[in-house]
């Protein structure tokens, strides 16, 4: 078969994005289903900041030891697990967005019910229901988001939403300490923190039908006119559907859903263990997800309140004050991070995050050390010395595992068990927060600072992990990334850019092909996902050159030369023109000599 004369490259839009109205739109609409990640982070924060509230303490009589680490905190855990296992029947089913609606009806009601709790079992009962809302929200959003999102911008946008998390983690945290000022001593301080929480489903339930759905899913159902309608609306500046960029993409979407098919006939859960193929997509997301929950971070994340009694700080202000600085701190290196997927790959991120870490390794001792100062010498320099490691640890694991847990993990699965792969890494998740919650507080009163140098060793072991089986992935469309684990993915990764190269030839014009080149030429990429090669440009222009000789008879030198030429046309006797007249005919179509 022959090399296809067209890539992906050569159709994406050059220019800022926001002058592309069909993106523009496009990523407008995308914000509603990464405002799915903010709802967990703001439920997350919320938990942190009203155990620090003294009101919400006295309302629910001061639970504490495994009440309060064990049943109140993993609630939504318990009700997310629930959930988990249905979650991508509904979404590969019934549509994303069938699945985020379903998913808001439930989430109001746990916060209905959450905001109107009588007693702790209550308030029990509505995180489960809470956390059951949002495992089908969870699952549903971000497979939309990767699989409608522009080529060149889907490792952002999808790396974007689990950043998410900590705008509303940011936003519960400094909630709560707007309530703690303005109404202490009301049971408002806490129920108006909690009501916001109904926001996001609120917006969600409302739009969710205005916004498009998957392409992949109304292909994987048959509905390939609906796909192209929409791949052209928001991916085609203008809708064509004969764009080359939008037929590019339904001839890869069409083609890898057909060897997913060939490969593997079931869908259910047991299929992500039936190639080698699978199983090591599963091993590395299984991985991640541990590493993800188990580098320390939980300590801080899910604990607040008790790391910082345990170095000296009892005053409640002051624990939302840090508790806030560290959401808003999270916040803008994991938004670092996200931009840097495309730039800087995403192997290269991870190595860096868990360097950073293992030298963070050192901080952890000193965290240790200063712990235990204070708690043997009540030494208060050493409790102000532990806050700032905190932030220095936060800053290396957020750059990588914050953007790209979920986006990673989304990629590197096909389309027949993304949903379901995706709902092992959040399961694994969850598994190691519900591990979290009921261990930790168990070990930090058993062995104090101690504990801390158990995930000094763990720290190691991934380092290790990361650098044997991470696999780049940067540079690829969503269906060139999924088949990098099989055993044939070079030959799959042939067929595919055979199929959307040959057909986005075929739908176009000489005179398309002549502009397409021309602006490659005039407008080289610079800062998208994939770059041509220098060897790819000098073929375009050699190429152009060819077809330009055959439209009107002007043709450049194939040895580089600067002299241009016209040929003698036997119908009539043409004076030559100057270079300088053949460059300027040139340079009007975009070709600059």
């Amino acid at each position: 078969m022959v090399v296809p004369e067209w890539t992906l490259v050569d159709f994406i839009h050059r220019g800022p994005w926001w002058r592309n109205r069909g993106i523009l739109i496009l990523n407008l609409w995308l914000i509603l289903p990464i405002m799915t990640s903010s709802v967990n982070g703001l439920d997350s924060s919320l938990m942190n900041g009203l155990q620090i509230i003294p009101d919400w303490q006295s309302y629910f009589h001061y639970p504490e030891g495994r009440t309060l680490a064990g049943l109140i905190n993993s609630a939504q855990s318990i009700g997310a697990l629930t959930g988990l296992f249905i979650a991508p029947f509904v979404s590969d089913g019934y549509g994303r967005r069938a699945t985020l609606f379903v998913a808001s009806i439930i989430m109001l009601a746990g916060v209905a019910m959450q905001a109107t709790a009588p007693s702790s079992d209550v308030l029990i009962a509505a995180r489960i229901l809470l956390g059951f809302g949002l495992a089908f929200s969870v699952n549903a959003a971000p497979l939309l988001i990767t699989e409608l999102a522009y080529p060149t911008q889907r490792g952002k946008i999808t790396s974007f939403f689990n950043t998410s998390w900590y705008m509303g983690s940011v936003l519960g945290a400094w909630i709560c300490l707007g309530a703690y000022d303005t109404a202490e001593g009301s049971i408002w301080s806490w129920r108006v923190p909690t009501l916001v929480q109904g926001l996001v489903p609120v917006l969600q339930l409302s739009l969710v039908w205005f916004l498009p759905e998957s392409p992949r899913y109304l292909v994987s159902k048959g509905l390939e006119s609906q796909a192209a309608r929409t791949l052209a609306r928001y991916h085609a500046n203008g809708g064509d559907e004969r764009d080359p960029l939008v037929v590019f993409e339904m001839a890869q979407i069409r083609h890898a859903l057909k060897m997913e098919k060939e490969i593997s006939k079931s869908t259910s859960y047991l299929s992500l263990l039936q190639t080698s193929g699978n199983r090591k997509r599963v091993r590395l997301i299984i991985a991640i997800a541990m590493f993800s929950q188990w580098s320390g971070n939980g300590l801080v994340s899910y604990y607040i309140n008790l790391v910082l009694q345990g170095v000296g700080i009892y005053d409640p202000r002051t624990k939302a004050i840090i508790n806030g600085g560290l959401q808003v701190f999270n916040f803008v290196i994991a938004l670092t991070g996200a931009l840097l997927v495309d730039r800087l790959g995403r192997r290269t991120l991870f190595i860096i995050s868990t360097t950073g870490m293992l030298i963070v390794m050192l901080a952890f001792t000193f965290w240790t050390l200063t712990t235990a100062l204070f708690n043997t010498h009540h030494s208060v320099a050493a409790a102000k010395a532990t806050i700032p490691l905190i932030f220095v640890f936060y800053f290396f694991y957020d750059i990588a595992y914050t953007p790209m847990l979920v986006s990673y993990t989304l990629e590197i699965l096909p389309y027949n068990i993304r949903a379901k792969g995706f709902a092992i890494m959040n399961l694994t998740v969850c598994m190691t927060q519900a591990f979290n919650q009921f261990v930790n507080p168990w070990a930090l009163n058993a062995i104090g600072w101690k504990y801390y140098l158990v995930y000094c060793g763990w720290l190691a072991l991934e380092i290790c992990f990361i650098l044997a089986f991470v696999v780049e992935t940067r540079g690829r469309t969503l269906e060139e990334t999924a088949i990098l684990f099989d055993s044939n993915h070079e030959k799959q990764h042939h067929d595919l850019v055979q199929m959307g190269g040959q057909a986005a030839t075929m739908t176009m014009s000489r005179a398309d092909r002549l502009q397409v080149r021309a602006e490659n030429l005039e407008c080289p990429v610079k800062s998208l996902e994939m770059r041509p090669s220098r060897a790819s440009l000098r073929r375009d222009a050699d190429s152009w050159s060819e077809e330009l000789h055959s439209v009107s008879g002007f043709y450049v030198p194939e040895d580089g030369g600067e002299k241009l030429h016209v040929p003698i046309s036997e119908h009539s006797r043409l004076q030559r023109p100057s270079n300088e007249d053949m460059r300027q005919t040139v340079s009007s179509i975009g070709l600059a000599l």
